[in-house]
């Protein structure tokens, strides 16, 4: 039986007509005929590679393709680098089920972060102890340790599935993804304190993320055409990150959400003003690109929200993604049922709704605690005789159970 061989190919520098000298990577391909037909693609310039070792690098999840159907025991130890790159190649590719947002932040993560602690060791070397002691030494938030967690797990399991390792250290990593401090909720006082000192766009912008819950993604990909002013509807179409326009986040996020009469005449008064008003025109179009693109939202955020925020005077960070938590627990706080709570977030899980987003409003709560005194401690005098001599037996009962201790 011939054995299979692992190729470690032919890394070479080489002269070209023009410009600087390149590194060609040079291998065999097998064929279905059972023959080799000889390979070869150039990695890059001496400028982006200086030396064979980055040339190295650059090719190393290549080499890990090229010899993916040898027995697994031929390959050498391959490091977390080249997982990444390979996993990057595989996963996060432009055909990736993956958004243009997730797979960005994927590779965030790999880079600021992952590479420069775990690129060079091996697969078999990185240990489950290491990793949590590590994420715990990092100064972020715990959900951003346990994204990061997660990413690395994913990672390792693509290395499962190319049978390059046997089990996941990951798994075994405890990282919390608890929030270090609760995420404010507006008043409706507030709401209408911190409008007053808005001018447009960010005005009408904020109204509509405020009365609709909207994904600042998908508030800023909205044309005018996606606002049915006969119908009263708004239909989610799109959603756009870092200017790259894509789906929305899930299957529930596509679903039309209804526009009030008074929200539809904000929004002609602002389509009015603006100086994007045709159909195919973005509702919050910028005019530094001529309308080709709307706003960001970090440019709204700094020059325009934050300054109100400060001028109103709230205390704790308000960003987009307050309007639609402030939403959800209005909605909450108005009897709405929970069912219809979730459709107007478009959340695909129902335990989203409730655990995240829709805090209860601290007068409500203390309103609800009155209740139950008030069923227990009204102004019945004998009820209140009852509970008093009850204390009071109580307190006899812990100072006799002291004595006996001593």
């Amino acid at each position: 039986m011939r054995r299979t061989r692992y190729q470690q190919g032919n890394l070479q520098l080489v002269e070209r007509k023009r410009g600087p000298r390149a590194w060609e990577y040079r291998w065999y391909e097998p064929m279905a005929d059972g023959s080799r037909r000889r390979r070869s693609l150039v990695v890059g310039t001496v400028e982006q590679y200086p030396n064979e070792t980055t040339a190295k690098r650059a090719v190393a999840s290549l080499l890990v393709n090229i010899n993916a159907e040898s027995p697994r025991f031929n390959l050498e130890p391959i490091s977390v680098q080249t997982l990444v790159e390979h996993y990057t190649e595989k996963e996060l590719g432009e055909d990736s089920n993956k958004t243009f947002a997730t797979r960005e932040t994927y590779k965030g993560y790999f880079r600021k972060w992952i590479l420069p602690r775990w690129g060079d060791y091996r697969l078999k070397d990185v240990k489950s102890v290491a990793v949590e002691e590590w994420l715990r030494s990092l100064d972020l938030s715990n959900g951003s340790k346990a994204k990061m967690r997660n990413i690395m797990h994913a990672v390792f399991n693509h290395a499962i599935r190319w049978e390059w390792h046997e089990k996941n250290p990951i798994t075994h990593v405890r990282q919390s993804a608890k929030r270090m401090q609760i995420p404010i909720v507006l008043t409706p006082d507030e709401m209408d304190e911190l409008l007053l000192q808005l001018e447009e766009p960010t005005h009408t912008a904020v109204l509509v993320a405020m009365l609709t819950g909207l994904r600042v993604s998908e508030l800023l990909a909205l044309k005018w055409q996606d606002i049915d002013f006969e119908n009263f509807e708004i239909h989610v179409t799109r959603s756009i990150s870092l200017q790259h326009v894509g789906e929305c986040k899930t299957e529930a996020s596509r679903k039309p959400l209804p526009l009030d009469e008074r929200l539809a005449e904000a929004l002609q008064r602002w389509r009015a003003l603006c100086a994007y008003p045709r159909q195919q025109d973005w509702v919050f179009a910028s005019p530094h690109t001529n309308g080709t693109q709307p706003y960001w939202p970090g440019t709204l955020n700094r020059w325009h929200l934050q300054p109100a925020v400060k001028a109103v005077g709230i205390k704790g960070k308000v960003g987009w993604h307050t309007f639609r938590r402030t939403f959800a627990t209005l909605l909450k706080a108005n009897g709405e049922d929970v069912k219809t709570v979730q459709e107007l977030l478009r959340h695909a899980n129902i335990l989203v709704t409730m655990n995240l987003y829709a805090q209860a409003v601290t007068d409500l709560k203390r309103k609800a605690q009155s209740r139950i005194v008030d069923m227990l401690l009204d102004n019945d005098d004998e009820k209140q005789s009852a509970t008093a001599i009850g204390t009071k037996r109580t307190y006899e009962k812990i100072i006799q159970s002291r004595k006996l201790l001593k």
